[in-house]
């Protein structure tokens, strides 16, 4: 019940919060949130981690958990056609400065592609989108990037100590104490539980 309650105080930062009220836990379990948090302990069938916010929480680790390793490359992957997403904040000219960017598998073409409002600071967004068009490129890179998705366009700009990254295929063994973890949970079964998990190694943090 003290995970349960700490899972749900973490949710009450998000607007998942006014629906767990509305609807009751059990429509809440099909709302997954987002946590991002370092491992303090890890046991057979579950993980306790550190939120950002300073919150401990168990999570349940599922049989069925899907486990991505984030790991940082060079902006000279990003090139015309690749689709990518970014937590970026919107400028007053109307395009986004990156707070990162993932440029992902080509498995993974499509993913959640739109431009919403993501929680990684106050007031950003998420846009998955593929480049269209690299606008201003220098040698073989281009820092401003033309973004298409199917509801509309974005102009990208990517500073230069922002975090690029990718994905790939990981698996449990990444969960160690110490790790810094991407998680998507819900409530199953009354219990806070881990959906799938992005998770960096030897400390890297995933950036999203």
């Amino acid at each position: 019940m003290k995970d349960f309650c700490m899972f749900l105080s973490v949710i009450g930062r998000w607007s998942a919060w006014a629906l767990a009220i509305t609807l009751g836990v059990s429509a809440f379990a099909q709302a997954p949130v987002r946590l991002r948090a370092s491992i303090e302990r890890v046991d057979q069938d579950s993980i306790t981690v550190k939120e950002r916010s300073g919150e401990i929480i168990t999570l349940v680790v599922p049989a069925n958990l899907v486990v991505s390793e984030v790991y940082p490359i060079d902006i000279t992957n990003i090139k015309p056609g690749s689709y990518i997403g970014s937590a970026a904040m919107l400028q007053p000219d109307g395009t986004l400065k990156a707070l990162e960017v993932l440029v992902f598998p080509e498995t993974s073409r499509g993913a959640g592609e739109g431009h919403r409002g993501w929680d990684l600071q106050p007031q950003s967004t998420m846009t998955n989108a593929t480049v269209e068009e690299l606008l201003v490129v220098s040698g073989n890179a281009s820092r401003t990037l033309k973004l298409k998705y199917k509801d509309g366009e974005k102009t990208l700009t990517v500073p230069t100590d922002v975090p690029i990254v990718t994905l790939k295929p990981g698996d449990t063994s990444l969960l160690v104490v110490g790790a810094k973890l991407f998680i998507t949970a819900e409530i199953r079964d009354g219990k806070p539980t881990a959906t799938r998990i992005t998770a960096g190694r030897n400390g890297f943090a995933p950036p999203m």
